[in-house]
């Protein structure tokens, strides 16, 4: 019975390291997804900020991507 319990004590000491990995790991990606709708905003502004100052030629929002 003491192994059993031994065993599940190691197990859940392994769970326990998955998850703060996971966790660390799962931090770094919102700052990064954070970071980029940060630049994904200010790219936005930008080209609005073009368009508005009447800049002649294309502008960001006009161009079409590539796989049309």
């Amino acid at each position: 019975m003491e192994k059993r319990i031994t065993e599940l004590e190691i197990k859940v000491a392994y769970q326990e390291d998955t998850i703060q990995q996971l966790d660390s790991v799962i931090c770094q990606q919102q700052k990064q997804i954070d970071a980029f709708k940060k630049q994904l905003q200010q790219l936005t502004d930008s080209a609005k900020n073009d368009r508005e100052d009447g800049k002649d030629g294309p502008s960001l929002l006009d161009e079409v991507p590539p796989h049309y």
